[in-house]
């Protein structure tokens, strides 16, 4: 249908019926194998999906549940799927929303984790990994347009996505730092020009509507989003006991320097420094895990992190992968229990990275809730959508560079990749495939030109 104007819309479409929790739970069941593409790729799917194919949720709901996952330490695509949830179906909802959007990632990585380190170099694997790095590039590269074609809707905001990206790009300044500015300029920039502003933007398609939603805009609040003092402190007890209690039984039981303490506390820290997403806290978990632990090598690291990057889920899933070789490699439970030591590695540190991303929605989501409508709330997040535009072609830039130089500007350019890459932009943007269908596609590419 060509662009409708807001009276077809009201006649030609209906808010979709209630969806019921089992639903539901196939949705973000099958959202958790099919979540390629880091974070941008993932909200994009989550928007075709859940704002436009499903219409569960309108576009200014959605983006303002996004801007408030872009603030908080951890995965963002992991929080706004929780978040979602949760808004739909009270607290099991978002939990079954977040597992899911983790679980599948956990059991691949760990079966792919073992394959890795018990045999070594997989040259089947490798020529996978090269097609499928271009494929993600590209990925990247669409989901930054579509987030800035929804997001950048005046000058003002163009303006703050290309001084994010010059400031992550050419001055390499904190995301936390660009996150705080953008929310800063926002909360001026909504008294000064409040029409800038507005979510959404302040001109062209600034109230663009996929047809009326099952949580559309002015749809109330349901009663168990709205703020509660005692829920809010029900879900902090909750939240304190589920991180004591295993941390005390760890070191009751294995004392406080065993590596399975130290991973869990370790990587409880870095699910509170992850502003940003991966890519910020990757720095971070390579100087503890590798040269602080030596939980893993160098080399095995950056092999880690490809194995992020291709499987579904969030990248900072990485943390499994280095878990499951520092317990295989260490032998915890001795040496005829390696797989054993690596899964409850890997099962832990991704228990104590994600915990907090829960706990941040269960109790800061009812406060979101109560902002939608305030201009003094939106204007700042609004803001730090358009940065967040500016840090994500940042990230198609560093992915691009190091595929098409793997070596470096000092080595030979990779025409082969440039090829893959270009063909899997093509594909997506100009024939609007699947990502999936690309991921596959390339992969396949990927596997003849090493065997050629």
């Amino acid at each position: 249908m060509s662009k409708a104007t807001s009276q077809e819309v009201d006649t030609e479409a209906v808010a979709p019926q209630s969806v019921s929790f089992w639903q539901a739970f196939a949705f973000w069941l099958k959202l958790g194998f099919v979540s390629f593409g880091g974070p941008a790729g993932q909200i994009s799917i989550m928007h075709q999906e859940l704002v436009e194919n499903r219409r569960w949720i309108s576009e200014r709901r959605f983006l303002h549940a996004l801007n408030y996952c872009m603030m908080l330490p951890g995965p963002e695509a992991q929080q706004l799927a929780t978040y979602i949830g949760w808004l739909m179906h009270r607290t099991w909802g978002g939990i079954v929303a977040g597992v899911l959007f983790v679980l599948p990632s956990l059991f691949i990585l760990i079966a792919l984790s073992w394959v890795y380190i018990a045999f070594g170099d997989m040259p089947l694997v490798a020529g996978l990994f090269y097609g499928i790095k271009p494929a993600v590039t590209a990925i990247v590269v669409q989901a930054a347009h579509r987030i800035g074609s929804r997001a950048l809707k005046n000058s003002w905001l163009w303006g703050i996505a290309a001084a994010s990206f010059i400031a992550i790009f050419a001055a390499n300044i904190p995301f936390p730092v660009i996150v705080l500015a953008a929310a800063l300029i926002g909360y001026v920039g909504g008294r000064v020009a409040p029409d800038k502003f507005k979510a959404g933007g302040g001109h062209g398609p600034a109230d663009k509507s996929f047809g009326p939603a099952l949580i559309d805009d002015h749809t109330p609040t349901p009663e168990h989003a709205k703020f509660n003092w005692v829920r809010l402190a029900k879900i902090a007890v909750v939240g304190a006991l589920l991180w004591t209690v295993p941390m005390a039984l760890l070191t009751t039981s294995y004392g406080w320097n065993h590596p399975l303490t130290q991973m869990s506390w370790f990587f409880t820290k870095a699910a509170l420094l992850t502003f940003g997403g991966a890519y910020a806290v990757l720095p971070y978990v390579y100087q503890g895990a590798v040269s602080h632990y030596g939980w893993l090598t160098p080399t095995q690291m950056i092999d880690g992190l490809a194995l992020g990057e291709t499987t579904p889920g969030p990248l900072i899933m990485v943390v499994a992968f280095v878990a499951f070789v520092g317990g295989y490699v260490k032998g915890f439970f001795g040496p005829d229990a390696l797989f054993l030591a690596g899964m409850v590695a890997a099962c832990l540190v991704t228990w104590f990275t994600f915990l907090p991303s829960f706990l941040f929605i269960l109790a800061g989501g009812p406060l979101v809730e109560s902002t939608h409508g305030d201009l003094k709330f939106t204007a700042p997040l609004t803001a730090i959508t358009a940065a967040v535009v500016g840090v994500i072609l940042n990230l198609a830039l560093f992915f691009g560079y190091h595929v098409l130089w793997p070596k470096g500007f000092a080595g030979s350019f990779d025409a082969v990749s440039a090829l893959i890459a270009l063909g899997a932009a093509i594909a997506l943007f100009r024939f609007k495939r699947n990502v999936i269908h690309v991921i596959a596609a390339s992969a396949v590419a990927g596997l003849l030109v090493q065997l050629l």
